[in-house]
């Protein structure tokens, strides 16, 4: 995995030492000299993680890292800082400006290019989460909102495991003042939690006596449940090699015994708040995919929905042998509805014909609404009689009781419905749309209020 690395220190020569280790790994290097220059490039050029000494003249690294996470063009951006402090209160500091993890220098080559691989890997996701959110506003499929509401409005949910009773109860009691803390005994218990529980976090001790905590860690990471959530570490200090592996394995972050309990607060908070952003992004993303496939106003399922699975249905109910039905919906005289009582009125009625028909069909079937007035249900494994049977209940059920629109009035409504069938190899979608809309037209001509069937 390659990437572009913003490095940021006032010493010319540890510029160019991390320039030397990190363009020998093959990563993109970009290097800024002070603060504000580091802030302009940031922002000209988004590079997908910034190293950033902490020590320098004029603006510091917790500095620039605030204004770097408060603008709305680089707060995506993850920041390690990189400095010689290695006061917990340091990386606290660090970590309420926003910074993502601290080096401490020297900084450790193993511990260096783990740690910009697994923040790079993270970035990764969120700008993709990020770009499809931004496709569904520009489309108008989704509307633009404050994210500051979803993040740390609610505790979140922990999941701890330490075979340390006194470290389990420390960090059990730090996070328990802001936090939900339920605490696994063994590692079979932990993960059967994880599996079924809606954890915001997991937080697992890499020195576990009867079990390899990495193991743990891989198991966690290979579900598809708990995939996403965040997973804090606990490590020996010293211990680079295990704590690089879980970082590849896809630990987000990692504390170091004994466990700070400021610093363990804070790291959780920043999980935290970077999971319900991300939540946040995947759940506007499936509001844009159903957007996109239903009708907004009826919400059953639009024309564009019904075209692009009409024929997978179609060519899966030839193969198997079984029969498809279709019947088209018109509502009658839905003109005059509108003209008569208004738009307001018409909408109400559409709203309630598309609960009518939800109610009354199965849930294989597919409703979708086909435009203005016009309705189509595809019924899979179902032969002519049967469609002509739920056709018929439903047009009585439209008949027999009115609807009701502002206002308090009532209006009777009819509707007229054509059937067509698909049961013969080389029998087309194209087909039978054109055998069910013909119906429809003759349902219309005889009189309306009725269900008439293709001609055989």
């Amino acid at each position: 995995m390659t990437a572009r690395v913003l490095i940021v220190d006032d010493v010319p020569a540890n510029l160019k030492l991390l320039d030397a280790k990190l363009t020998a790994e093959y990563f993109g290097v970009l290097k800024a000299a002070s603060g504000p220059e580091a802030i302009e490039i940031a922002t000209r050029e988004l590079p997908d993680i910034i190293l950033l000494d902490v020590m320098m003249p004029g603006m510091d690294g917790f500095e620039v890292c605030r204004r770097l996470k408060a603008a709305p063009t680089t707060e995506h951006i993850p920041i390690v800082m990189v400095t010689a402090l290695d006061q917990s209160k340091d990386r606290v500091q660090g970590l309420e400006a926003g910074a993502d993890d601290f080096l401490t220098k020297p900084v450790n080559d193993l511990a260096l290019f783990a740690r910009v691989k697994s923040l790079v890997r993270l970035k990764m996701v969120t700008d993709e989460l990020r770009m499809r959110e931004a496709t569904g506003q520009r489309i108008g499929a989704l509307i633009g909102t404050s994210t500051e509401r979803m993040l740390m409005t609610e505790p979140g949910r922990a999941l701890i495991i330490d075979d340390r009773p006194t470290s389990l109860k420390r960090m059990s009691e730090a996070l328990s003042i802001e936090h939900m803390v339920t605490v696994a005994e063994t590692p079979d218990e932990m993960m059967q939690l994880a599996t079924i529980g809606d954890y915001d976090l997991l937080i697992v001790s890499l020195t576990l006596s009867d079990y390899d905590g990495l193991r743990l860690c891989s198991q966690l990471r290979s579900l598809e449940s708990t995939r996403q959530t965040p997973l804090l570490a606990i490590v020996e200090e010293g211990d680079t090699p295990r704590l690089v592996r879980a970082l590849d394995m896809g630990a987000n972050d990692y504390l170091v015994r004994p466990v700070d309990r400021n610093e363990l607060v804070a790291r959780c908070r920043t999980q935290l708040r970077r999971k319900r952003f991300q939540d946040y992004l995947r759940e506007k993303f499936q509001q844009g995919l159903e957007l996109a496939i239903t009708d907004g106003l009826t919400g059953l399922y639009n024309r564009r929905y019904m075209e692009s699975h009409l024929g997978a249905m179609v060519d899966e109910g030839l193969q198997n042998g079984k029969p498809v039905s279709l019947l088209i919906f018109d509502i009658d005289h839905f003109k005059s509805v509108n003209d008569t009582h208004g738009h307001a009125a018409g909408d109400t009625v559409l709203k309630e014909f598309a609960q009518r028909i939800s109610q009354n069909v199965r849930g294989v079937d597919l409703a979708c609404r086909l435009g203005g007035e016009e309705f189509v249900v595809v019924m899979p494994d179902t032969d002519m009689s049967f469609a002509m049977m739920v056709a018929e209940r439903l047009r009585q059920r439209v008949a027999e009781y009115p609807f009701k629109i502002e206002g308090g009035n009532e209006l009777n409504v009819t509707v007229s419905i054509g059937i067509g069938i698909v049961e013969a190899q080389g029998d087309t979608v194209e087909k039978v749309l054109e055998r069910a809309d013909a119906a429809l037209y003759r349902a219309k001509r005889d009189g309306r209020n009725r269900v008439v069937a293709e001609a055989a």
